[in-house]
């Protein structure tokens, strides 16, 4: 396949006007698949638990020998009305030996319990 011209001539005649067909362009590669990862998080100050120092979406260091196993306990996060957020099973045992928040040292009070 060629490429093909056309040759003009400009009014004064000095200088041809040479117009070329554009080619076709060949993809250099194409997307056939596309996976997308995203994180989120809650919106609070602190994402890890400040007793176990694993991440807040993540089992506690109690669960994470079971997650595998046992999948109908789920590790829950514990928010208080300071809004820290521990695991439950970390914020029960401290609060076994000291009933104040970890981190602010203020009366530990529950405010809701869930993912």
């Amino acid at each position: 396949m060629s490429d093909t011209e056309n040759t003009d001539v400009t009014p004064e005649g000095s200088e041809p006007v040479v117009e070329r067909e554009p080619k076709a362009k060949h993809k250099k590669f194409e997307i056939k698949k596309w996976t997308a990862v995203a994180f989120w998080s809650w919106d609070i100050a602190v994402d890890n638990c400040a007793i176990c120092r694993n991440h807040i979406m993540e089992p506690c260091i109690e669960c994470q020998p079971m997650a595998m196993t046992d999948t109908d306990n789920e590790c829950v996060a514990a928010w208080g009305v300071c809004n820290h957020a521990f695991h439950l099973h970390c914020i029960n045992k401290w609060i076994k030996t000291r009933d104040a928040c970890p981190l602010d040292n203020q009366p530990w009070q529950l405010a809701r319990c869930g993912r």
